[in-house]
């Protein structure tokens, strides 16, 4: 009996190649002229996958959020990245970014970060599929925002977008949350409002062939700006899942929506590569 356990070990490590790593890196900016922090998560890698390039899911955090929300608040996102094997990204986008590149301050130019910089640097150093129908990019808040404003303009990088609790339209936002400081004031740079936002967007668009998908918590005071895109969305017939659960704009709903997310990613993943 206790030889055959020895065995079943043996075999179970020689099966499990490489253990999961969490690395926090340190990628420079060209268009912000600094280093920005990141964690990259890894999969549990078996003898079977060790030298398989997998799939990438970008996670943007909050307003007055960082690059270790996730990771540290949402532990099992660890366990969901060996579920689907894939690498999860976890971008610092400032306190109060928007990831909007701001045509006001050259310090915050999140938008070519997060869709050129970034995603240059995790297909350079790591083992990634490196085509957008590999490639999402998701987020909480501000950072749903971000996922899809920067998302939606950048089909070529990323094959699909999420958000949760997606604060969506700025322009609902003009005294709230640092909005001003990424665009000015309203009066002297009201274009600024005008071009940065989401529905503007989504006008220009009017077609899409990415996967998309929004979920918003009945309680959250963010609901109305995600109805809004929905309604838009659907306006052009443009094809996404919309969720509208129990919870508010917290972490206990965030926790739970991801999984959603992360398997709605998979399934994309499966039937385009």
């Amino acid at each position: 009996m206790k030889s055959s356990l020895i065995l079943i070990i043996i075999y179970s490590s020689a099966l499990i190649l490489k253990a999961q790593k969490v690395d926090t890196v340190s990628i420079y900016s060209q268009a912000m002229h600094r280093y920005i922090p990141t964690v990259v998560i890894q999969p549990i890698r078996t003898k079977a996958t060790i030298k398989l390039a997998l799939p990438t899911v970008y996670m943007l955090h909050g307003y007055s959020g960082n690059y270790s929300n996730w990771v540290t608040l949402v532990p099992n996102i660890k366990r969901l990245a060996n579920t689907y094997q894939c690498y999860i990204i976890c971008p610092d986008g400032g306190y109060s970014s928007w990831y909007f590149d701001s045509p006001i301050d050259s310090n915050y130019q999140y938008q070519t970060y997060i869709c050129k910089e970034l995603p240059n640097y995790i297909d350079a150093h790591y083992n990634t599929k490196k085509t957008a129908k590999a490639r999402a990019i998701t987020g909480l808040s501000m950072g749903g925002h971000g996922a899809i404003y920067a998302g939606l303009q950048y089909p070529n990088v990323y094959g699909a977008l999420g958000s949760t609790s997606g604060a969506l339209e700025v322009n609902y936002l003009k005294t709230k949350y640092d909005v001003k400081l990424r665009l000015g004031d309203t009066a002297t740079y009201a274009n600024n409002w005008r071009t940065h936002s989401m529905l503007a967007m989504i006008d220009t668009l009017k077609t899409n062939k990415q996967a998309i998908i929004l979920d918003c918590g009945i309680d959250d005071y963010v609901l109305p700006l995600n109805e809004m895109v929905h309604r838009k969305l659907l306006k052009y017939n443009i094809s996404h899942d919309y969720i509208i659960r129990p919870g508010k704009h917290n972490w206990e709903y965030w926790s739970n929506a991801i999984a959603y997310q992360m398997l709605f990613f998979s399934i994309y993943f499966e039937k385009n590569n």
